[in-house]
């Protein structure tokens, strides 16, 4: 048996988690524990770096205590640390980096830096469909500030296909959300709204990429799109040089906000199948994964695994958010590989993938 702590803190959550892995390499959740900093940052419309920063020195001594007390777990029987050290926020990622380093001496145990987005990946081998995982895949990875298709074709082995040339998918739900007045976080936010919402009431603008970039995504477009059909469009000369407001609520008065986060919703998800789909016919991969926030929506996998005959595969809904049962996952997989990692490691926050 191998035990991997790991630690999550690229944002704006501080996480601390335990997994355990069996002789055969099959894992299982010993503890996950999220501190949240939603509510923290709901007043900002965003996260706010410096004190999500702030916020991770306060809480992640506790964090870490009790995610070893509900694993039921003694550092000297850990066998390695597991943290994130990019991409992310680079003053959160230095928290957690310099708190890792700081148990890893005290305890004597490895370190292990992981990326943050190889951690989503691997949220899959949390998820009741774990035996199934087979390679390639292709890995669908959005959230907040990523969107991208990425080939998985074994452990630690990827090759970015394509990837967002604006805004990516949450973010774009985020600012949606911020101008139908539905606050913040965006992305479930919207999916309860266009619970109640017709998606054909509008139609909104879709980029067309052209067949030279075949798995790219654009959702500028379409965010600009939303604002200009739901507010009002008084001359003004900010707007003449292009600029768009995101004053939040600033709606006409028939706007039906359900109507306008349905078919969000609705173009949105069809801008993330389409090139997806195209990817995956092809590569000729085993399945289509689904990883990150945005994956935790609902209208998104129902339409995908009803446009394929793959199988569409996503993490248990509390694992699909920034956690370090995933970090812990894909440190456990870096572990058995043979990486170790300094002391001297150094965050990035731009750590690539691919």
């Amino acid at each position: 048996m191998t035990l991997i702590f790991g630690i999550e803190t690229s944002c704006d959550e501080t996480a601390a988690a335990v997994v355990e892995a069996n002789a055969e390499g099959k894992l299982r959740l010993r503890a996950n524990i999220v501190a949240s900093q939603v509510e923290m940052h709901r007043k900002y419309g965003g996260v706010f770096p410096e004190v999500a920063a702030r916020m991770h020195v306060e809480t992640i001594h506790a964090v870490a205590h009790e995610a070893l007390l509900a694993a039921d777990v003694q550092p000297d029987q850990l066998d390695a640390i597991a943290v994130t050290h990019g991409p992310g926020l680079a003053g959160s990622l230095l928290v957690g980096v310099n708190f890792a380093k700081g148990l890893a001496l005290a305890w004597d145990k490895p370190l292990i830096g992981v990326n943050h987005l190889e951690g989503h990946i691997y949220s899959l081998w949390l998820s009741d469909h774990a035996d199934s995982l087979r390679f390639p895949a292709l890995c669908l990875l959005i959230s907040g500030g990523h969107t991208e298709l990425v080939l998985v074709r074994g452990h630690g082995d990827y090759a970015l296909l394509g990837g967002t040339l604006d805004d990516a998918v949450g973010e774009a739900f985020d600012k949606v959300a911020r101008v139908l007045g539905l606050g913040y976080p965006g992305g479930p936010a919207i999916e309860r709204a266009a619970r109640e919402g017709n998606p054909h009431a509008y139609t909104f603008a879709r980029a067309d990429l052209g067949e030279e970039r075949p798995y790219a995504f654009s959702f500028s477009g379409i965010k600009t799109a939303v604002m200009r059909a739901v507010q009002p469009q008084p001359a003004h000369s900010r707007r003449a040089r292009g600029e768009e407001s995101l004053r939040e609520g600033n709606l006409r008065a028939d706007v039906n906000i359900a109507d306008a986060a349905a078919s969000f919703q609705a173009a949105a998800v069809e801008m993330l199948i389409e090139p997806t789909l195209r990817a995956a016919q092809d590569y000729s991969v085993t399945a289509i994964w689904l990883a990150g926030g945005v994956s935790a929506n609902k209208y998104l996998r129902t339409q995908l695994a009803a446009r394929t005959a793959l199988p569409v595969y996503a993490p248990p809904l509390p694992l699909c958010t920034d956690n370090a049962a995933m970090i812990a996952a894909a440190g456990y997989f870096r572990y058995a590989a043979g990486q170790r990692d300094s002391l001297a490691l150094d965050v990035q926050p731009m750590l690539p993938l691919a």
